[in-house]
């Protein structure tokens, strides 16, 4: 390709929109161009790196037996109802209608489809397992479209679910995906880690999420250097101990805190009650219903751990008026040792199991309980995990510091079970002669995330560092003088044509402009390799080299196209 019949609109400027280093990179290197709040058009260059990105894709997915689809966007509704994520997801569902006004759905995902698809076609063991993938755009409607192609109305995503006949079988798709997914995100040139992860609305009882580290990423990730621990902080444990407990003796006793509503306030004289020592009662309403959570003053509640240990769709903190009509009094004054309705579950974090010598509410505005045993006042319907882990705890597993960064998430993978297919009537018949529903996976990447991501990892003041594999041209050959006929464009040309022809993607730079407005363009978009040619090394026999993020080098002309395809080869 040459640069005067591309289409590369750099520029110097960064547009106002741009929130972080990769969105600002993606703008002024000319990939995108936004059209709308969240939607954006490829520009060729950035469209060549995605379509790398996807080659990688499906190259690893193929390598393990994958069997590519592509599925509708377009989606009926009916199958969202069936599967109960009509309701759970509607909050992201872009829902549109026909002239004949019926409601149509703009697929977020693609489990229903997939299982639809299944449940017509497999009949017997013998048709597992299987493996379909998809290279798809979807649709959410996202609140507050951010990042660029972070958090995107419209994106593309690679999605695939296995169907086999056994929960054994399952786990060894799972794991295969999972080693897919290491050599992806090592080909594309990131540095990744998976970690434990919450199945969210999607279900499962097995999951992983790959991160990129980044100081911009929406996800916190807890983990530990030593044992090599990782999980996200939505389902990140520690080892931190549980509250004492003293010996239990004083009975309860209510005592006037006038005025005093937060936990900080109990803490300081005259009161001075330590938060460790102080229950934290928060009411939430969980599908409907109200509940209680009961967590140590000093901890924070996890609500995506809430919701997934509780089994909760949709949960929200109680408004003043509930926390009234409920407890009869307000936050900062609420407790669970008298006057919780029956029909009210209570929640309680293991972290207080067996506590006494504890302070909560009285369910009396201005007024507190101390002496609290929770095992003998309060009557907790169920413990769990619930709190957030937090830096400089315990590891569970070996015991050092834990450890909380800011990552990307670029990939997840689910281990379904049979939440989908008995839903959708997906089920085959078994050697017994009994039919049962398939046990599912689902793995997805976000395809426009990985390219963005790679940039926010893989840049420098100058601009993006691309990793060759998905560079959108590995080679820009930069002459300092066009002249058609002069030795350096003459050269150029050469050397242009023996690497196309060898097979490497290179762009020549044939635009009369100055050498530093080249280099600066060459150094924003970000190519791997720079061939500068000028009339003053050629006269030397020579031409240079420039790695985008290695030192210049001086070679031979005639040994220049060696050379470069040499470094490209090179891993």
């Amino acid at each position: 390709m040459r640069w005067t019949q591309a289409f590369i609109p750099t520029l110097k400027e960064t547009p106002a929109e741009a929130e972080i280093l990769s969105h600002k990179l993606l703008l002024r290197a000319g990939l995108l161009r936004k059209l709308a709040g969240g939607l954006y058009t490829f520009l060729p260059i950035g469209l060549r790196s995605l379509r790398k990105v996807e080659r990688i894709i499906r190259e690893e997915m193929d390598r393990t037996g994958a069997l590519e689809v592509l599925m509708p966007a377009l989606q009926p509704p009916e199958i969202w109802q069936q599967s109960g994520r009509y309701e759970t997801a509607s909050e992201v569902l872009f829902k549109v209608r026909d002239r004949a006004k019926k409601e149509w759905l703009l697929g977020p995902t693609h489990e229903e489809v997939i299982t639809t698809l299944a449940a017509g076609e497999i009949n017997s063991y013998r048709q597992l397992p299987k493996n379909f993938y998809q290279v798809q755009t979807k649709f959410r409607d996202e609140i507050r479209p951010r990042f660029g192609l972070m958090r995107a109305k419209e994106f593309i995503m690679k999605d695939a679910y296995s169907f086999d006949a056994t929960d054994e079988a399952a786990m060894a798709s799972y794991s295969k995906m999972y080693d897919a997914y290491t050599r992806i995100f090592n080909r594309c040139g990131l540095k990744n880690f998976p970690v434990e992860a919450d199945t969210g609305v999607i279900g499962g009882s097995h999951s992983h999420e790959f991160m990129v580290p980044a100081e911009t990423g929406e996800n916190e990730v807890v983990y530990c250097d030593a044992c090599h621990y990782a999980a996200n902080v939505e389902k990140a444990i520690s080892g931190i101990p549980k509250t004492a407990a003293r010996e239990i003796g004083a009975v309860v006793e209510k005592f006037a805190t006038p005025g005093v509503i937060t936990i900080d306030a109990l803490s300081k004289a005259p009161f001075s009650v330590p938060a460790n020592r102080q229950i934290k009662t928060l009411v939430y309403v969980a599908d409907g219903k109200t509940i209680l959570i009961l967590i140590r003053g000093d901890d924070q509640l996890n609500e995506t751990k809430l919701m997934a240990r509780t089994g909760a769709v949709a949960a929200r903190p109680a408004t003043l008026e509930e926390c009234v009509a409920t407890l009869g009094a307000k936050p900062g004054s609420l407790g669970a040792v008298a006057n919780v309705p029956a029909d009210v579950k209570v929640f309680a974090d293991e972290r207080l199991r067996g506590a006494n010598e504890m302070t909560t509410g009285a369910n009396e505005d201005g007024f507190h309980l101390r002496n609290v045993s929770i095992e003998r006042d309060i009557k907790v319907t169920e413990w769990f995990d619930l709190r957030t882990v937090t830096t400089g705890e315990p590891c569970a597993k070996c015991g050092k510091p834990l450890k909380i960064r800011r990552a990307i998430e670029v990939g997840h993978v689910f281990k379904l079970g049979t939440k989908y297919s008995e839903k959708l009537n997906a089920t085959f018949l078994a050697e017994d002669g009994q039919r049962h529903p398939c046990v599912m996976g689902c793995y997805g990447i976000g395809v426009t995330r990985t390219l963005q991501a790679i940039i926010e990892q893989c840049n420098d003041k100058d601009g993006i560092v691309w990793p060759k594999s998905v560079a959108p041209y590995t080679v820009c050959i930069t002459p300092l003088n066009i002249a058609p006929d002069g030795p350096v464009m003459q050269l150029a040309e050469k050397i242009y044509a023996e690497l196309t022809a060898a097979g490497v993607d290179v762009i020549l730079d044939d635009r009369d402009e100055r050498p530093g407005f080249k280099f600066k363009d060459s150094e924003l978009v970000g190519f791997p390799l720079r061939v500068g040619i000028g009339e003053k090394s050629l006269a030397k026999g020579e031409v240079e080299l420039k790695p985008r993020a290695g030192e210049l080098m001086s070679v031979k002309a005639e040994d220049a196209v060696a050379k470069v395809l040499e470094w490209v080869k090179a891993e």
